[in-house]
């Protein structure tokens, strides 16, 4: 039986969240990151070697909001 997240309520919705979420963690094993995303890690990497990142803190991080 499906549910509307529409007709749920606050409570409602935040159990499920967290009734999916506990689901996903344990299902962590079977999980593998796209091959992209290794590619991408090692492109940051290259730019941070050569010089060429840049960098925010996290309070400059909130006030581009």
């Amino acid at each position: 039986m499906q549910t509307d997240p529409k007709d749920m309520s606050r409570l409602e919705k935040l159990q499920s969240m967290e009734a999916i979420w506990e689901a996903l963690h344990n299902d962590l094993g079977e999980l593998e990151s796209p091959q992209w995303h290794g590619y991408e890690l090692g492109e940051r990497q290259k730019r941070i070697d050569a010089g060429q990142a840049s960098f925010l803190s996290l309070q400059e991080l909130k006030t581009r909001r």
